[in-house]
């Protein structure tokens, strides 16, 4: 029996592979396992090659595995994609049958049986169902039953009537025994030790991310349609108004931030998510916030760019953009969860952020992040605390002989707000530069102190992990990275101290201001250091080198990776122990 496998079924968008993966891995996940789920699509709504891969384990995953073991093939172009990656012992199941599978040459200590998928669909009437014949010949893989996938069919298609959700079940049936029919009794080394049963969360980062919002107050979300952002709209769409909450779909970014904006003038949590395309639109927008002031939510879920580049992969390059966008000196606060679980407080700490700091909060997903699908352990609803910054007080509004200051200079730099229809706290709110009172003026002195008061806000800002780190107290290895590297990280912290090697992981969550004592802390700690990112010019190495000693500089290279897909563990391994291992070798021929 397997304590760990991954899964992958592949085929054409728009034949509902999405579906076959959401019913395994949501079943998968009610009987106790933990899942890693995730999508590998194209740019357009149907045809071309797509593949849904589950990643199913007896303990917490981050992120996706080398090595397939049950590839679930709808057509030959899925076995030419992936059978390289099939592990030793695994199986591919090709949907055919008189010998039409073929394994790619090269590819050995693979099985291919063929289920005749589409007939079987074909006998029930409804092509389409070959996906859940499809799911039905996992479970005999994987050893499950029909009864635990069929709560979920259940469930899933229970506003559709009867005859479908008996017609699925149907077909998942036929699936299953036809598969026992194919494999006999030779693949039991497939079949999954038992779980522990017990029900968690299954979500992506999108989801948590909105969910977190939602608990967070948000009452306003205006916002354009952009992959891989659409799903937080989508998302609280549903939710929202039952809160007394709004979805706006906006007619273009630019209108989104600009109501966004408003909102949090106003006194309204809100906030718009988007992705690099659109982030770029809302620049000068970003700026007018930070000048006068008002709170705001962006969330901006990475794809792989520049312009529209690749849509639908994964990349980490929009850190420069999110960091130091927009015109002028423009502090703001860039918070890039860590894990899928921490994009729910994530979102939690950009509003109470955004309130208290009376500025701008971008919260930093990738495609990777907002996407995949992972078993959440639970949500800690006692961490959740709602702080909504300075608001004006009777006194603070009562000012003798002049109007209310709403930008006064104040020793941190934060001025309690007026909210509309306070009476006395009248006040302009302009993009111009401006003194206390929101009165336009060019006087260069007031400029210093204003922009100084600005400034000042972000000295330190608190209340927020900055650095998530595991590891030794004194590490000869230190990995570095942000997002959705964070399982890959991880396990090659794993691998690399089961190699020897005494191996520390930073995971940096706040990106601005940057955390400079935390990070020079754990810099100082370590002999190597490996900052590793999905991006080509190193952006987050390039940010810690602003900020940090030349000593330190020097110790610093970078591993990175930018075709659209993920790390794999090795890919981060295997250039530690190539500058590592010779350094090694030669002190201790010193020795």
């Amino acid at each position: 029996m397997s304590n760990e496998l991954t899964w992958v079924v592949g085929g054409q968008q728009g034949e509902g592979i999405d579906t076959t993966g959401e019913i395994l891995a949501s079943a998968l996940n009610r009987l106790g396992y933990y899942i890693y789920g995730y999508r590998t699509f194209g740019s357009r709504i149907k045809g071309g090659h797509t593949n849904y891969r589950i990643r199913i384990a007896q303990r917490p995953v981050y992120g996706i595995a080398p090595q397939i073991d049950v590839l679930i093939a709808f057509d030959q172009d899925s076995i030419n994609r992936l059978a390289g990656e099939m592990a030793p012992g695994g199986v591919v199941v090709f949907n055919g049958k008189g010998g039409r599978g073929k394994l790619p040459p090269g590819v050995e200590g693979v099985r291919l049986i063929e289920v005749p998928m589409l007939d079987l669909a074909r006998e029930l009437g409804n092509p389409i169902m070959k996906n859940m014949v499809g799911v039905g010949v996992s479970a005999a893989l994987l050893g499950l039953a029909p009864e635990d996938i069929e709560p979920i069919i259940d469930e899933r298609f229970a506003g559709k009537g009867g005859k479908l959700v008996e017609a699925n079940k149907t077909a998942l049936r036929r699936g299953y025994d036809a598969a026992l029919q194919a494999l006999g009794e030779a693949d039991g080394h497939l079949h999954l030790a038992p779980a522990d049963g017990r029900r968690r969360y299954l979500m992506t980062g999108d989801e948590a991310a909105a969910f977190g919002a939602l608990v967070a107050g948000c009452r306003l979300v205006a916002a354009y349609p952009i992959t891989p952002a659409s799903e937080i709209m989508h998302w609280l769409v549903k939710k929202l108004p039952q809160y007394g909450g709004v979805v706006v779909q906006s007619e273009d970014e630019i209108a989104a931030i600009s109501t966004v904006i408003g909102a949090g003038y106003a006194g309204v949590r809100a906030l718009t998510s988007t992705s690099g395309p659109g982030f770029s639109l809302m620049q000068e927008a970003l700026g007018y916030a930070g000048m006068i002031e008002a709170p705001c939510v962006i969330v901006n879920v990475q794809r792989a760019g520049p312009s529209t580049g690749m849509p639908t992969k994964h990349e980490q390059s929009d850190l420069f953009e999110m960091v130091m966008g927009s015109h002028g000196d423009l502090p703001r606060i860039v918070l890039a969860p860590v894990t899928i679980e921490d994009c729910f407080y994530g979102a939690v700490d950009a509003f109470n952020l955004a309130d208290r700091y009376q500025t701008p909060v971008i919260l930093a997903l990738d495609l990777a992040l907002g996407l995949a699908k992972q078993t959440v352990e639970g949500i800690d609803f006692e961490r959740v605390r709602i702080d909504r910054g300075a608001v004006a007080l009777p006194d603070d509004l009562n000012w003798e002989g002049g109007d209310f200051k709403r930008y006064r200079f104040t020793d941190t730099g934060i001025s309690p707000r007026s909210l509309p229809g306070m009476p006395g706290g009248l006040h302009l709110a302009t993009g111009l530069e401006h003194d206390e009172t929101g009165h336009i003026t060019e006087d260069r002195g007031n400029r210093v102190r204003m922009m100084q008061k600005r400034l000042r806000k972000f000295t330190q800002v608190d209340g927020v992990e900055a650095v998530r780190y595991e590891g030794p107290e004194q590490p000869e290895v230190l990995l570095v990275g942000w997002g959705a590297s964070y399982g890959a990280l991880r396990e090659a912290r794993e691998i690399l101290t089961e190699r020897g090697v005494a191996t520390g992981h930073a995971h940096i969550r706040l990106l601005a201001p940057f955390p400079v004592g935390p990070v020079a802390e754990l810099l100082a700690r370590a002999r190597h250091v490996f900052v590793a990112e999905n991006n080509a010019q190193g952006q987050l190495a390039a940010l810690m080198r602003q900020h940090i000693d030349s000593a330190d500089k020097a110790r610093l290279r970078t591993v990175n990776k930018y075709d659209g897909t993920l790390f794999l563990p090795a890919e981060i391994v295997e250039p530690v122990l190539a500058a590592v291992s010779p350094m090694a070798a030669s002190a201790k021929e010193v020795g």
